[in-house]
């Protein structure tokens, strides 16, 4: 993805860079000409050609749980604002917004449009990412203020040499290194948050600190030490950022969200936005109407992190993050950014008293067993061991394989969540079993709905997939597809392979359920035909259902209508 939408985006094709980095587009720039004028189009052409979707995906946050790595969902981030006043916008806004549901493809969209944007702009909850004062985070030309934004020095970003190297312990700073070298101060305030001494390093920072419990009727009592010292905070890089965003919105009070029992309040005090500077923990219903800071503007980068930590390589970052960080770093990965995957390893199992090699190979687990003994243990039944237990608990989900064999799994269905077809090619090329399932019993015609399906439904067919196998929650690929958001292509290419459209889940919820609780209205003849087909399929109950979640989706509609 990195390497494509680079080489068009270089190319000047801004349009072909974004479906390389699976963003579609939902506006023509030349409508924006007609309706706000030819200064708005121009300044937005330009910001399109520079725009670099895959550095923007890369930067969105997300969540990490579970094995997880999904884009938060729901999430409107805003680019940059084209009027005549960016304090006070009358023209577009050019923004992105993430997949509605986590589980869901990882397509971004990308807008321009005035409708709807004075309600983004005033909306203060974490629904909105302001980054048009960060476009180091989207923007090619600027990129490199990255390094300063994380609160490194001219030279290097903090904790690490300008080559990326993490800096040894001893050669962190043991005392306030002053104002003349940023990283090394970065540094210095970072270790007094990390180690308990939060006035201190909020002092360090300049900012005043009170450290009391928030003010709450609430059960849910908060520890102010813990919470402080466990939020990721880019304090060193704070004070700055709260004072540009004051005189962006002429707002002297923002908030960071935690807990649902408690945020952090800051506000400024005297004159202007250079008054000082207070934090402090207050109930988040408190101080709902406050606006929030850009998680983007407040926490530590994850990337820097993880490589001063030693669990990730620079070369492993996106190619236009290594170089804004890390200066001194040979440009060996050039514009492709990480590798892709490995082809699976042998790995060791304990098998009667001795360790054998198991492996992919030609789409199935090999193992140094001949194919009669195979059988015979196969008939034999009872419980397996060895090799054989490895075998036969890969495919079910509820199978226990080596560690080293998990990754392998987890790896794959990573790709697969992210759309990442190549990499899943490949792992498929290097021996894969075609007919692996995840932890929820999903196979790869599961997850199709992820990836470019025209490549590899009729390979996976062809290796014998099963278009009616069920996950742990009873649904079939199509039903997923018709679930998650899968396009109406692959909808079609499923039932035109076989799938069969009278399927129902163990809740009692059949397609045409689904398609109508979903709102597909690209499915409604799907619909149809399996109401037609298939008279009284399924639970009322789900009918019911559906016919609530529509008033409900054109009352709000409507009062979203009345209010614009």
């Amino acid at each position: 993805m990195i390497e494509q939408a680079t080489a068009h985006r270089l190319a000047g094709d801004w349009a072909a860079a974004c479906a390389a980095a699976r963003v579609d587009i939902a506006f023509a720039p030349a409508e924006i000409a007609a309706r706000h004028g030819a200064g708005a189009a121009a300044a937005l052409l330009d910001d399109l050609r520079h725009l670099a979707p895959d550095l923007l995906r890369w930067h969105l946050p997300r969540y990490v749980r579970g094995g997880h790595t999904r884009l938060v969902p729901g999430r409107t981030v805003l680019l940059a604002r084209y009027g005549p006043s960016a304090e006070r916008p009358s023209g577009p806004v050019l923004r992105v917004t993430t997949p509605g549901r986590s589980a869901g493809p990882q397509r971004l969209v990308l807008h321009c449009a005035l409708s709807g944007v004075q309600e983004l702009l005033g909306e203060t909850g974490p629904r909105v990412h302001d980054w048009t004062s960060a476009r180091h985070l989207w923007d090619a030309r600027h990129t490199a203020a990255l390094r300063e934004r994380c609160g490194g020095s001219r030279d290097r970003a903090p904790f690490c040499r300008a080559d990326g190297t993490p800096l040894a312990p001893d050669r962190l700073p043991t005392a306030d290194p002053g104002s003349g070298d940023p990283a090394a101060r970065t540094e210095w305030i970072t270790r007094l948050h990390e180690q308990g001494a939060l006035e201190a390093a909020f002092a360090a920072a300049g900012i005043g600190l009170d450290p009391a419990p928030p003010a709450t009727r609430s059960w849910n009592r908060v520890d102010p030490e813990s919470l402080l010292r466990g939020c990721p905070l880019n304090l060193a890089r704070l004070a700055p950022e709260l004072r540009q965003l004051s005189r962006e919105r002429g707002s002297r009070r923002f908030q960071i969200p935690r807990t649902y029992g408690a945020a952090i309040l800051l506000e400024l005090s005297g004159p202007g936005p250079s008054g000082t500077l207070r934090a402090r923990l207050a109930a988040p219903g408190r101080i709902a109407a406050v606006p929030h800071v850009p998680e983007a503007l407040w926490q530590r980068l994850p990337d820097l992190d993880l490589v001063r930590t030693g669990q990730l390589a620079p070369a492993r970052l996106h190619p236009l993050v290594a170089g804004a960080l890390f200066p001194g770093l040979e440009a060996a990965c050039g514009a492709a950014g990480p590798p892709g995957p490995k082809a699976p390893e042998p790995v060791s199992v304990r098998c009667r008293g001795a360790w054998h090699q198991v492996a992919w190979a030609d789409g199935g687990l090999r193992m140094p067993h001949a194919e009669e003994e195979q059988r015979r243990e196969r008939a034999l039944g009872g419980a397996a061991t060895g090799c054989f237990a490895v075998q036969q608990g890969w495919t079910p989900a509820s199978g226990r394989p080596p560690k080293a064999l998990r990754a392998q799994w987890a790896d794959l269905f990573r790709r697969a969540e992210h759309g990442d077809t190549p990499g899943v090619r490949a792992l498929l090329d290097a021996g894969v079993d075609p007919h692996v399932r995840d932890g929820a019993g999903r196979t790869l015609l599961h997850a199709l709905y992820l990836l470019d399906h025209e490549e590899l439904l009729p390979r996976l067919l062809a290796a014998g997939a099963d278009l009616e196998a069920t996950d742990t929650s009873g649904r079939t690929p199509l039903f997923t597809a018709a679930s998650e958001g899968g396009s109406r292509t692959l909808v079609e290419a499923l039932i035109a392979a076989g799938a069969r459209i009278d399927t129902v889940d163990p809740s009692g919820m059949s397609l045409a359920h689904v398609i109508r609780l979903r709102r597909r209205d690209d499915l409604v003849l799907l619909r149809d035909r399996v109401r037609t087909e298939h008279p009284g399929l399924g639970d009322d109950r789900w009918e019911a259902r559906a016919r609530v979640s529509e008033t409900r989706a054109k009352r709000t509609a409507t009062d979203e209508d009345t209010h614009r």
